[in-house]
């Protein structure tokens, strides 16, 4: 077998049963590498939540995988964080890696991992300082990077780098130094709330900077709070370098409501000429928030200053029917001459009447293109 899964789930029917504590999960794992013959090429190890004074006997288990070829490892800790086992930077063979919780601190002695080419890191702490040494990975084609802390220590050189993902808590992430790769066509940054308006939403990275590295991106997903950024440090509408490769645009939790995140938005979509697919995740406004000044920014003439020339479909899911959501599509389908579809999800808690009512309103609007469409569907579908 060449393939090992002691995934969660293995682990919930055998907790079901009473079959081990602390000791009954080592044997079990144990056992089966014992008697294991031949390679193993894939290695899923869950860590329950139960007390481990130690984690050497991970360890000599990475230590087996090393000297059998594991290609895949997928190491998921519900323990108290610990630090990563040494012997998984003896898996040179690896292609794929994930690890979740865990502390970083390769050996002295680590240069990469060569071949990998998925990398995957949940709440990793790479607390230690590596000492400017710089970990190569020529390989890695995916990095995704989750509630990880102190990211500036982890250096690494990924020149073939094609899917970059920055969720959450990873404000100090190089996000500048990962965005220089020459290969670099997706980039997904979800930073949640609490992040941007965080002492170090500034500190660590610049929107300029950062906008001026995505020049060959052709996928950008962006989350909503994240557009604040860009206009925190006053970002003019024209940048001197505009998105030209950029052909795929995702606003993600965008509330369209907010004035701080449309302006981002709407910088990223006049400097995106050859933008053709526009996805828009709505978030519904807090109550308490105003949204006069948005609904009136986007009734002024100078809203938007260009055409989409190049936009053929447009997704909206989540609508409430505010008057920002409508004006913002009234004002897509007044500068996008080439437009196709525009496909409008209303919110799961809209009743069927004030669906009816985004049809009517929509449907009064001027369009650009004459072969527009518009798509109306439920969440269900």
């Amino acid at each position: 077998m060449r393939v090992l899964i002691f995934d969660e789930q293995f682990f919930k029917k055998y907790e079901k049963n009473r079959a081990f504590g602390h000791k009954g999960f080592t044997r079990i794992i144990n056992k089966v590498l014992i008697i294991h013959q031949g390679p193993i090429l894939k290695f899923h190890l869950h860590i329950p939540s139960i007390f481990l004074n130690t984690f050497e006997e991970v360890d000599q288990w990475m230590l087996l995988l090393s000297r059998s070829g594991v290609r895949e490892l997928i190491l998921t800790n519900s323990n108290r964080r610990c630090k990563l086992p040494s012997y998984v930077f003896s898996c040179l063979e690896l292609t794929k890696l994930e690890l979740k919780h865990c502390l970083f601190k390769p050996p002295l002695k680590f240069k990469g991992f060569l071949n990998l080419e998925d990398l995957s890191l949940e709440h990793i702490n790479f607390e230690v300082n590596l000492g400017g040494t710089q970990i190569i990975l020529p390989h890695l084609k995916n990095l995704s990077l989750v509630m990880c802390t102190k990211v500036y220590n982890f250096n690494i050189k990924a020149t073939k780098l094609f899917n970059l993902t920055i969720t959450a808590a990873c404000p100090d992430a190089m996000l500048l130094r990962l965005l220089h790769s020459p290969c670099l066509t997706l980039v997904s940054i979800y930073f949640g709330k609490p992040i941007i308006e965080g002492k170090r939403q500034v500190e660590t990275i610049t929107s300029a900077m950062m906008l001026s590295n995505l020049t060959k991106v052709e996928g950008f997903l962006i989350a909503g709070h994240f557009l604040k950024i860009i206009t925190a440090e006053n970002t003019p509408k024209w940048l001197a370098r505009p998105f030209n490769s950029l052909n795929r645009l995702h606003f993600h939790e965008f509330q369209l409501g907010n004035l701080d995140q449309l302006h981002g938005a709407l910088c990223l979509l006049r400097n995106s000429p050859n933008l053709k697919e526009l996805h828009v995740m709505h978030l519904k406004m807090e109550p308490q928030v105003d949204v006069g000044p948005a609904s009136n920014h986007l009734e002024s003439p100078n809203c938007l200053d260009c055409t989409l020339d190049q936009l053929q479909t447009v997704e909206i899911t989540y609508l409430e029917r505010s008057k920002p959501e409508l004006l913002f599509i009234k004002l897509l389908l007044a500068h996008s001459p080439s437009l196709d579809k525009l496909t409008i999800t209303p919110s799961g808690a809209l009743d069927a009447e004030k669906i009816l009512d985004i049809a009517k309103d929509v449907m009064w609007f001027p369009r650009a293109s004459p072969k527009a469409k518009i798509l109306y569907l439920n969440l269900e579908t």
